[in-house]
């Protein structure tokens, strides 16, 4: 028997998502019509022997309770949210709820960051790790990326015949190695020896000399450095190398990129989940393009490439649509352009709007080149561009240009805006 452990953090968490996450929480935004962590939920189902899968974090209960009772009825699997009592990092919250992990005594666990978006290859990984099972305690997954960009990783070094970690740092001052740490692991229930021993060590720091950070709680634990630094070396870490893609989720900007994705993972896996536009009453449509069931489309609008388009969306006649999210209940009104934006839920576009941003993708003329998260200013403090975003319930006025541009919930804009946040 196997689980599989999500982890989402909480609603401290995620502040580059805003202001997407101010009115969902972010593990349940969707992308390509489903919430990002079912994506997860989803490659988790299809290991076989799997048979719970638990979500830790510290988001209030009532926040996730509904989305885990739909996600159990519909892969008929045992799916339970364990909340945190305060913020306990990425190992801490494993270690707290590490009973629950126990129970059964599955061969082993996986764990998966819920910020990361991929073609996860979970059966891969398991069969890896349970070649090396005697041995090792933490499989890996591992990606490689460009030397610059390396830096804001976890890096590790392998032993190319074996395929042991022998060094781990985490976002490293300097260059360690262009492989990377997905987010992505295998555990053996052994693990928790280890966690046990570091949690008894900063247990004893924290009464002996006093807790130097205050703001967290001393079961804090870190899974990057408190746990796979010092594994590193002992021949108890392994990492299996994936081309697969891989992509984080600390921004909007990300989740066009992960859209784009996971749409173009449908044409293999789940077809029925893409527009094609045979149906006499639908539009014009580019592939990748998934639109909701219930969103009504004028048949002149043309919609596509890689667009999602949520439950309730109205789009008005001859409207174009590209590279963007359209979420639930949003009104794009007759003639409007919107591109590489994310449009809010309840949101209106008015008549002959144009809405447009700047797509971040990763640099096409580098190998292994990944998803770009910039500051959000530059070292001027002017807004570095970026896709063009509406919080829910945004009314944008007919003839109005937005251009990479973001707007808070609940706004009525009365002009035209370019390169601005309006709070």
């Amino acid at each position: 028997m196997l689980k599989a452990v999500i982890l989402i953090g909480g609603p401290l968490k995620g502040t580059r998502f805003r202001p997407l996450s101010l009115d969902i929480p972010k593990p349940l935004f969707p992308v390509a019509g489903l919430p990002v962590i079912q994506h997860h939920i989803e490659a988790c189902k299809e290991v076989k022997d799997l048979k719970e899968i638990l979500i830790i974090g510290f988001y209030p209960v009532t926040q996730l309770q509904e989305f885990v009772y739909d996600m159990q009825m519909k892969y008929n699997v045992t799916i339970k949210y364990l909340q945190e009592f305060t913020a306990l990092g990425t190992a801490g919250g494993l270690y707290h709820f590490r009973d629950q992990i126990r129970s059964g005594f599955p061969n082993a666990f996986f764990v998966l960051n819920g910020d990361v978006c991929a073609n996860f290859p979970l059966k891969e990984l398991y069969e890896f790790h349970h070649e090396r099972n005697l041995t090792s305690l933490v499989t890996i997954m591992s990606t490689e990326t460009t030397h610059q960009q390396s830096l804001n990783f976890g890096c590790m070094v392998i032993d190319k015949a074996t395929q042991e970690v022998t060094h781990y740092v985490e976002k490293p001052s300097s260059y360690v190695s262009t492989l990377i740490n997905c987010g992505i692991y295998v555990f053996s229930l052994k693990i928790f020896n280890i966690m046990g021993e570091t949690f008894n060590v900063k247990q004893e720091e924290f009464y002996k000399f006093g807790n130097g950070n205050m703001s967290k709680d001393t079961g804090y634990l870190q899974l990057e450095q408190d746990i796979l630094t010092p594994l590193a070396g002992t021949g108890k870490m392994c990492a299996l190398q994936t081309t697969n893609w891989w992509s984080q989720l600390k921004t909007a900007s990300a989740a066009i990129y992960a859209n784009r994705h996971y749409l173009e993972l449908y044409k293999e896996k789940h077809p029925e989940r893409l527009s094609t536009g045979k149906r006499a009453e639908q539009c014009t449509i580019i592939l990748d393009v998934h639109i909701d069931s219930s969103a009504t489309i004028h048949p002149t609008a043309v919609i596509g490439p890689n667009v999602s388009i949520g439950p309730g969306v109205h789009i008005g006649a001859g409207v174009r649509i590209r590279e963007s999210i359209v979420l639930d209940a949003a009104v794009i009104e007759e003639r409007s352009l919107v591109l590489h934006s994310i449009i809010g839920r309840n949101s209106t576009v008015g008549k002959w709007a144009r809405v447009e941003g700047t797509p971040c993708d990763p640099d096409p003329n580098k190998p292994f080149a990944k998803m770009e998260n910039p500051r959000l200013f530059n070292n001027d403090g002017r807004l570095n561009p970026s896709i063009t975003i509406l919080g829910c319930s945004v009314s944008v006025p007919s003839e109005t240009i937005l251009l990479n541009s973001i707007v808070l919930p609940n706004k009525q804009l009365s002009r035209s805006i370019k390169n601005e946040i309006i709070l």
